[in-house]
């Protein structure tokens, strides 16, 4: 049983006030768009009466943070049954969306608008995953609940774990004033997501076989833009979980430099493999270097590491296609970022947008 609300308006006494129908359903699913924040789960919504290859069309279509995807259909005036066989068989549609899929459906609801600066929005700034539809949960939206559609969510929930739920909006009206109380039928901490068993389509954004992203931290000292510019090179070290990525670039890759709480500072060439800091040259005015003989402003040494990890600082080469300084480091809404010393860039939009600022061709 969902729980039930009660109101009570306190002024000399209490008094309560009984909910009642909404005057018209189909007002909660305007007010859904209006404000999105009405719904407990925080969703960019995607589109509104979304057409299915079925010829039907799905009432909301929302994704969450995790780039899960997430069916709304209102239960207006339909029969138990109807509600909840149509919301499965949109389901059965939505499992089979791919990446692309999911950006084109939010294109043709957002005429002009960027799913990746509207994700960003909507989400704190965080960039769109790049796995999108990785699952896909159903809610069926009610202004009250007739026992049939409860027993049947409750069964395929419980029992089979079917990721479907109800929310209820209760109504109430007092003094001129409308209010909505929203509950759900089946109390979920964490609700269960589910992903095509045989997907045709890649719910992973494509990656183009030559892009990769770096972080360089500067934090501390440890490391310096200026010497990187400089020199020809990028950096990670402190442990394993910093130096890792950074050693599965491969030479001839092309990298997008970000530094953290800044932006993207640089574009380059991978020109070989990672090397301890100790042990690293460089090419320096035709030159061969080694990295410690040079003036640097980084520290590279991590001393307060832990005993008995690999703490040294990794030196990757680098050929500079295009970088500037700290101060004029590139950053726009959406763009993508993570804690990875290294990873692929698939983000198709933060790869548009630094083609641009760094005027760059399509040849790495």
């Amino acid at each position: 049983m969902p729980v039930e609300v009660g109101l009570w308006r306190v002024d000399d006494r209490p008094h309560r006030i009984r909910p009642s129908a909404m005057p018209l359903e189909a007002k909660l699913e305007q007010l859904i768009l209006d404000d999105p924040e009405i719904l407990e789960t925080k969703l960019l919504l995607l589109g509104r009466q979304v057409p299915t290859k079925y010829g039907k069309y799905i009432d909301l279509l929302g994704l969450d943070s995790e780039g899960v995807l997430h069916i709304l259909e209102l239960k207006r005036d339909r029969t138990p049954r109807d509600v909840v066989a149509q919301a499965l068989d949109y389901a059965s549609w939505a499992q089979e969306l791919g990446n692309e899929d999911v950006r084109n459906i939010f294109a043709a609801g957002n005429p002009g608008s960027s799913l990746d600066e509207a994700f960003a929005l909507r989400f704190d700034g965080a960039p769109v995953p790049d796995e999108l539809n990785s699952g896909h949960v159903m809610t069926i939206v009610a202004s009250d609940l007739d026992p049939g559609t409860e027993r049947i969510v409750a069964y395929l929930n419980n029992s089979h774990a079917v990721p479907i739920n109800v929310m209820m909006f209760r109504y109430f009206s007092d003094n001129g004033h409308d209010y909505l109380a929203r509950t759900w039928l089946i109390d979920e901490t964490a609700p269960v997501s589910v992903s095509g068993a045989a997907r045709t389509k890649s719910t992973r954004a494509a990656w183009n076989g030559r892009d990769w992203y770096v972080a360089f931290g500067i934090d501390g000292g440890s490391r310096s833009w200026d010497d990187a510019r400089t020199y020809g090179f990028i950096s990670a070290g402190g442990g394993d979980w910093y130096s890792r990525t950074l050693k599965g670039l491969p030479e001839g890759a092309r990298i997008f430099v970000h530094v953290p709480q800044h932006g993207y500072v640089g574009v380059g060439t991978v020109q070989g493999a990672a090397k301890p800091a100790d042990d690293a040259v460089l090419t320096v005015d035709g030159s061969e270097r080694s990295f410690r003989s040079l003036q640097l402003h980084g520290q590279y040494r991590h001393p307060e590491a832990d005993a008995g990890t690999d703490a040294a600082e990794y030196i990757i080469p680098v050929q500079w296609i295009e970088t500037v300084p700290l101060d004029d480091a590139v950053w726009r809404q959406g763009m993508f970022a993570n804690q990875n010393s290294a990873c692929k860039l698939r983000n198709q939009f933060t790869i548009d947008e630094l083609t641009t600022e760094f005027r760059l061709t399509d040849q790495p």
